[in-house]
């Protein structure tokens, strides 16, 4: 902004006001109405959250990229997207280092998955930050039942549950939509994490969690990371 230009341009360079305002093309009457003007809900809310993200990315060592920040942010309570969190820490300059690990062996299947926000800590500080999606196969007289379950993480609460005779995409939205109606149907921001079953990976459930604005991860290959 180019108030902050004009600021450390006096402070670092001890260039004048009236020098810098003219460079960057603006009157000298504007920059102090902004400069002592009282800062803005959301532009205070955005100083809290950028001394959050430098918090949490020098608390790793530098090694946290913006979808570990993301997560980190999350657990704490903040609701904002990745994006915001990258652009965010793009403008600082916070650049991850990730620290290499072997190439697994196992292949992922065809369908795309989600990245793994979770990382098998399974845990929340607020309810509706993290869910958990899974499916179990119940046993009965008749025949097999399918179940589906979201669980919130902080609580363990039961949000949602679906049961068909069949195990399919519409099982597990239906329990995505019974979970988000459970929380009052605001639930922008949750991250919604599962196993990379087909139903998970499958457009109709993609579509459900981009509808919600609910943001999916899910965990690696050959990993169970959906069991607290």
């Amino acid at each position: 902004m180019a108030v902050g230009v004009i600021s450390s341009c006096k402070a670092e360079q001890k260039i004048p006001h009236r020098v810098a305002c003219r460079a960057v093309g603006v009157s000298e009457s504007w920059f102090y109405k902004w400069r002592d003007r009282a800062p803005t809900a959301r532009e205070e809310r955005r100083q809290r959250l950028v001394e959050e993200i430098e918090e949490v990315f020098h608390r790793s060592g530098g090694t946290y990229g913006s979808p570990k920040v993301f997560i980190e942010l999350v657990r704490c309570g903040w609701r904002v997207s990745v994006n915001a969190v990258a652009k965010l820490m793009a403008e600082l300059g916070l650049a991850g280092h990730e620290i290499r690990r072997r190439r697994s062996l196992t292949k992922p299947g065809k369908r795309p998955a989600a990245p793994d926000f979770v990382r098998r800590d399974f845990t929340a500080k607020e309810p509706g930050l993290v869910w958990v999606g899974d499916m179990a196969e119940i046993d009965t007289g008749e025949g097999k039942l399918y179940l589906a379950t979201v669980i919130d993480l902080f609580s363990r609460r039961l949000l949602g549950y679906a049961m068909v005779e069949r195990h399919d995409a519409e099982l597990v939205v239906a329990s995505l939509n019974m979970a988000a109606a459970i929380r009052g149907g605001d639930v922008r921001g949750a991250i919604m994490h599962t196993d990379r079953g087909s139903e998970y990976t499958s457009r109709r459930f993609r579509r459900a969690c981009r509808r919600l604005g609910i943001v999916q991860s899910m965990g690696r290959v050959g990993s169970c990371s959906t069991t607290p």
